[in-house]
């Protein structure tokens, strides 16, 4: 349920709704619009039976909400969210490119990969030290080992730092290097790890699984927004179909959707998607196009030599080529995007 406040209603009001809701072990969520407050009440609605709030100072109405995704759903708040990571803000008018090797490898491979996406950009480096991988023999990440390095990239480029988390203990341990955690395809309905990041109030960046439908994503999100955690951006990267040429189907068709049902920010990673990288340009004009309000992508300093998902990691100028032709089409859309290459 929301409880939405009329135009002129007083402070006062809000906080003697969210005391009565308190005193009812009900959560609490305001919502302050440009025109008007909404109160989201979260929890067994039941136990408001004998409360008339509707006579409550200030209260306009209240709307029932069918969604099961209360927190991350536009009905308790209709404006888009803004998440800021260290100074850059995700959603707002500025595109937001992570780009980055797959996995940390050695120091020379990072550095140099932060290098090549800083002079392209990038705001985000992105690399893996924990790596889930289907085979368990592939390599797996050098872990707290990696985290240290991409620790050392950021300090030797100023750029903000995004790795993938686990589980609770990853999440622990990357807390003390990183300025946003990723969650992968693999973990979307792991619970206990979304509870985990909800608690540690960080931002993150939540992929799509593969066979995950938009409500089930949602409601997975509600998972860490329950806890405290609103600081969540979805990714799209792509949902497992018949079709083989690429590795995954890049839904283009949830950016729109996602941004009509939610009011949080829509990232979109092209290189999971296609699995190669000549696809990679396309489906990124195509997300910007979209509505997306950034791009996550591969980039290896000598993707021949990746440890993991060569085909799929672009070169240092096939990145700053793709940079470039964003900023073309940040300009023509009315979002902005300053190409540094």
């Amino acid at each position: 349920m929301i409880i939405v406040m009329k135009p002129n209603s007083k402070e006062s009001d809000i906080n003697e709704i969210s005391k009565v809701l308190g005193s009812l072990g009900l959560g609490v969520h305001i919502s302050q619009g440009s025109e008007r407050t909404i109160i989201g009440v979260i929890g067994d609605k039941r136990k408001l039976s004998d409360i008339p709030l509707e006579l409550m100072s200030g209260v306009e109405k209240l709307v029932p909400i069918v969604e099961s995704y209360k927190l991350a759903g536009k009905t308790f708040k209709p404006e888009p969210s803004v998440i800021d990571v260290g100074g850059v803000k995700i959603g707002g008018k500025e595109l937001v490119i992570m780009a980055g090797p797959c996995a940390v490898e050695s120091r020379d491979q990072i550095i140099s990969a932060a290098q090549a996406v800083k002079k392209a950009g990038a705001q985000f480096l992105r690399g893996g030290a924990f790596k889930p991988r289907t085979s368990p023999y592939s390599f797996q990440g050098l872990e707290e080992e990696g985290l240290k390095l991409l620790k050392e990239a950021k300090e030797a480029t100023g750029l903000l730092i995004i790795t993938e988390v686990t589980c609770e203990k990853a999440v622990e341990i990357a807390d003390n290097y990183v300025d946003m955690f990723q969650v992968g395809a693999r973990n979307v309905q792991n619970f206990q790890l979304l509870r985990e990041i909800g608690r540690s109030k960080k931002p993150v960046l939540f992929k799509r699984g593969p066979s995950t439908t938009i409500d089930e994503w949602l409601n997975a999100a509600e998972y860490i927004m329950s806890e405290g955690n609103y600081n969540v951006v979805l990714c799209e990267r792509g949902i497992r179909t018949f079709e083989t040429a690429t590795r995954n189907t890049l839904d283009i068709s949830a950016v729109p959707v996602v941004k009509s049902m939610s009011h949080l920010p829509v990232i979109v990673d092209p290189s999971h998607a296609a699995g190669k990288t000549q696809y990679i340009l396309p489906l990124s004009k195509a997300a910007i196009a979209a509505g997306a309000d950034g791009l996550i992508i591969e980039v290896h300093p000598n993707p021949k030599c990746a440890l993991s998902d060569a085909a799929q990691q672009l070169t240092p100028d096939d990145f700053y080529d793709l940079c470039k032709d964003i900023s073309k089409i940040a300009e023509i859309l009315g979002r902005e995007f300053h190409y540094a290459g």
